[in-house]
């Protein structure tokens, strides 16, 4: 069925776009229903990497997105202070520092320690702090000591390099606060007043086999079916009374919906997480807090950074592995959250070459320039003496050709887009969308563009059509760089 839009439609798109300003593309499938996004999560024992690097950016337009949406979005870091990793990251500062002291024989390094460049710098600076004074303290208060120095460093220049990256949360949440508090222990002894874990071999065990083989069978999956997916247990407590990072996990959950009040959690994973996801889940359901519907997981695939169409693994100017800090010093922020925000579920080839590139085969700098334009047009309208009309007072009738109409369109999609990428937790629609909204502005520019000379509408200019924006070496000084405010959403 064929049917044209009349000129009334056009019009009318416009009007709404002025007169909701900022909110046009706003929906409100949310209903303000409170939502956390909890996001990057990064061990804080070490500089953060790629995957940490593309989890930012899918949380960040996520919650962006979500806000869009009419959802009460609240964003957050789960800081993993406490635990196994902690004391080997304590164990690892120790061992580097009585190597600068003693020497590189005085002590062997852990096996199993942190052996990164990051670790010897650390140890630097807090030999330079406390030179061999702490020598005298035991082991605990030693490592202790040396955890929380670590840490002093680490957090604060992640939330620079996050903060650099547009990223900003409303709550840095700390594991040792859950330990100090009671919570941890309290959310065990829940799930052991509900008859969901059993004491083995000295250690505390949650029955998760049970909860989720209970789950699939209310599901409808066959005894049979269940049995072949051989699911196993999990340790709360060790024998030795540390409780488990898992055991952390269930609990930090509980605090979001019980304590704080979330009506649904979107944690943003590594396709690596995957086995994990049911289990946290299945928690949630046994402490009656049904996280088969208010807990969601985005688990996003690997990244493969390229040049000259190889895998790059080092930093040119370090040597060392690519950190995020390493990556913001080679590219545009604009150019890599704009690569990193797409389809979560798909690997990620990064192509550093292509993202410095200042030419239409770049779509960041496509769409830049599109924006560049259109500050170009504006001034080149105030420098003649004239000012955009008000909506209301101009002919909007005259906007009638094929380019223009076809601009339009796009415009009036934004909203939908919103919504199904809200719907979908799927913000990499946002980037297609503006670069399809980029080509049809150039399409527009170049065949319609008017001269503001006598006061009206008076020439088209003869430019020809081109698919692509012209290459240029730079963008003009008017260019404002994308990802800067919090209310842009890539």
């Amino acid at each position: 069925m064929n049917f044209r839009m009349g000129s009334k439609w056009y019009s009318d798109v416009l009007k709404n776009v002025a007169e909701e300003g900022d909110s046009f593309c706003n929906c409100n499938i949310g209903e303000g229903k409170k939502l956390m996004v909890e996001f990057v999560s990064a061990n804080p024992t070490g500089p953060m990497h790629m995957g940490n690097a593309r989890g930012g950016v899918l949380g960040d337009a996520l919650a962006s997105v979500l806000s869009r949406a009419g959802y009460d979005v609240w964003r957050e870091f789960y800081v993993n202070d406490a635990g196994n990793q902690i004391e080997k990251f304590a164990s690892s500062i120790e061992a580097r520092s009585i190597q600068l002291l003693k020497g590189e024989d005085a002590i062997e390094f852990p096996e199993d320690g942190y052996h990164g460049d990051d670790i010897k710098e650390l140890a630097k600076l807090f030999c330079e702090k406390y030179g061999d004074d702490w020598l005298k303290l035991d082991t605990p208060e030693r490592h202790k000591m040396m955890a929380e120095f670590g840490l002093s460093i680490n957090l604060p220049k992640m939330k620079r390099d996050l903060a650099r990256y547009g990223i900003e949360y409303d709550q840095w949440f700390l594991e040792s606060s859950l330990h100090a508090s009671g919570y941890v222990a309290d959310s065990v002894q829940k799930l052991t007043d509900a008859g969901f874990t059993y004491e083995k071999d000295g250690a505390l065990w949650l029955h998760t086999s049970k909860i989720l083989a209970d789950k699939l069978l209310a599901a409808g999956k066959k005894p049979e079916d269940i049995e072949k997916l051989e699911l196993k247990d999990d340790v709360l407590r060790r024998a030795n009374g540390f409780y488990t990072y898992f055991a952390a996990d269930i609990a930090y959950h509980r605090n979001k919906f019980e304590q704080r009040g979330f009506d649904k959690v979107i944690n943003v994973w590594g396709a690596d997480h995957h086995g994990h996801v049911a289990r946290l889940k299945g928690a949630m359901d046994a402490l009656g807090l049904d996280g088969e519907h208010r807990l969601d997981i985005v688990l996003m695939q690997l990244v493969k950074l390229m040049r000259g169409g190889e895998v790059v693994r080092m930093s040119k100017r370090t040597g060392k592995a690519i950190s995020l800090s390493d990556l913001l010093d080679e590219i545009p922020v604009d150019a890599a959250r704009y690569f990193f925000n797409s389809r979560p579920e798909s690997p990620v080839e990064f192509d550093l070459d292509l993202a410095v590139r200042q030419d239409s085969e770049n779509p960041v700098y496509y769409v830049q320039y599109a924006h560049a334009r259109i500050c170009t047009m504006l001034s080149a309208l105030a420098a003649d003496g004239h000012e955009v009309p008000d909506i209301n007072s101009a002919d909007l009738s005259l906007l009638s050709t094929e380019q223009e109409r076809e601009l339009i369109k796009q415009v009036a999609l934004l909203p939908e887009e919103i919504r199904l990428a809200a719907r979908d937790y799927d913000p990499s629609r946002i980037n297609k969308y503006v670069t399809e909204l980029a080509a049809r502005f150039h399409r527009f520019y170049t065949a319609c563009r008017h001269q503001g000379r006598g006061g009206g509408r008076s020439q088209r200019a003869p430019v020809p059509c081109r698919h692509r924006a012209p290459r240029h070496s730079s963008l003009p000084v008017c260019h404002r760089r994308i990802g800067a405010r919090k209310n842009v959403i890539f």
